[in-house]
């Protein structure tokens, strides 16, 4: 998995923003499931889905916030 630019999340819509925190969720949960039956070699990839997941939500929190304020 390839660590995500927080630049790029920038320019994503917040609906592409949640599909693909949704899509980054599920193939981390598939990743644990294979980490724990001994499945999985690059364990590396753990933490930068978990840092991926982490850049969207702040980007996803900053947008709320903006339309917040903006009101």
């Amino acid at each position: 998995m390839k660590s995500m630019k927080i630049e790029d999340i920038r320019k994503m819509a917040a609906e592409e923003i949640r599909k693909k925190l949704t899509d980054t969720r599920d193939e981390l949960m598939k990743l644990r499931f294979q980490q724990v039956s001994g499945q999985l070699t690059d364990t590396s990839s753990l933490p930068a889905l978990r840092r991926n997941i982490a850049r969207m939500e702040t980007v996803l929190r900053e947008l709320e916030n903006a339309v917040v304020e903006g009101a």
